[in-house]
């Protein structure tokens, strides 16, 4: 975020690059409460794209860029997500399941399981122009720190018996690098890695709904299914339950 001191900045992603899982010491020096900012309410703006009632945005507006970066870089966001996180677990745990092991639980990779926050606040979150370049340079890097409240609900569920499947978006050319980051940070086991092939042109609903379906064909049962962003959400069949993890930086169709 552009106002951002470049020294505090630097200080705060150079100490969670040292500290494994440490991804929310990136926080600024004050909250989001009282922001009302001439011509845009930010936070009914985060509420209406949160709510999918503002579809197909490109970029945070400009209005908002300090409320949204502090916002994903304070302890709103790290309470929010942990709300998904124990809302998912009340209902994960009172489930009865098979035993079989076909029961599942999909998750999506990116800002669900995975966090790119320190690559976002070094570009804009969200305020900026997306550059894939950029991005999958970062991928490449395998360093992506896991969202606490997130990885602590994967270990519940697999306790509970649950398969995981993670169903990404990334292209099925960065699947070893992926492996390696989801292992580093505490995800060690799952039934399913599934990845988008290279020359897949379809949209996010289309494909994830694809995937879901061919997953059921096989026999599983998807008791759940968590993502930050609609399309993860979205499309036929979902699965029994659906939990939205919280990501005003950007939105994919």
């Amino acid at each position: 975020m552009r106002t951002l001191p470049f020294l505090y900045l630097a200080t705060i992603l150079e100490t969670t690059q040292l500290i494994p899982n440490n991804l929310h010491l990136l926080r600024p020096h004050s909250g989001i409460a009282g922001h009302h900012l001439e011509g845009v309410n930010c936070l009914s703006w985060r509420l209406a794209i949160e709510t999918d009632n503002i579809q197909d945005w490109d970029v945070v507006p400009s209005e908002c860029e300090n409320y949204i970066g502090n916002y994903m870089l304070g302890q709103q966001y790290r309470d929010d997500c942990q709300f998904v996180a124990d809302a998912a677990y009340d209902y994960a745990k009172n489930l009865t399941l098979a035993g079989d092991g076909m029961d599942i639980w999909v998750f999506d990779i990116d800002e669900t399981t995975l966090s790119n926050l320190p690559y976002y606040a070094e570009n804009g979150l969200g305020a900026e122009e997306y550059n894939s370049t950029s991005f999958n340079a970062w991928v490449e890097e395998g360093i992506a720190p896991a969202l606490p409240a997130s990885l602590d609900f994967y270990k519940k569920l697999i306790d509970l018996g649950f398969k995981v499947v993670f169903l990404t978006g990334r292209h099925e050319t960065y699947k070893e690098i992926t492996i390696s980051n989801l292992k580093n940070q505490g995800y060690t086991t799952w039934e399913k890695l599934i990845l988008k092939p290279a020359n897949d042109s379809s949209t996010a609903v289309v494909y994830k709904s694809a995937e879901r379906a061919a997953l059921e064909a096989e026999g599983y049962r998807i008791l759940g299914n968590m993502g930050d962003q609609w399309s993860d959400l979205l499309g036929t069949p979902t699965g029994n339950r659906t939990f939205k993890v919280p990501d005003p930086m950007y939105y994919i169709g």
